[in-house]
């Protein structure tokens, strides 16, 4: 189910909102269409960096801790017995 989303209101100089407007003109979509596209474009690269960093994190743990590293060696490695 989708959720509905909620008004944001954004305050901004007028000269980017003087881009934004001619960059959303010339995409033939309006300026609210046009920033919810920028923001969820960058909420996603948000989310995939912290994910990206989260799995690093993990990578240095395993690397230095024996349990973890035969872990990833025994369950992790594709086609590995089970």
């Amino acid at each position: 189910m989708r959720q509905i989303s909620s008004p944001v209101s954004v305050r901004l100089d007028p000269e980017v909102r003087d881009v934004l407007e001619r960059e959303a003109a010339a995409r033939a979509i309006g300026l609210s269409s046009l920033l919810r596209e920028l923001a969820t474009q960058a909420a996603r690269g948000i989310r995939r960096a912290r994910i990206r960093e989260q799995s690093a994190a993990v990578g240095v743990h395993a690397a230095a801790d024996e349990s973890a590293a035969s872990f990833y060696r025994d369950w992790g490695a594709p086609g590995a017995e089970r």
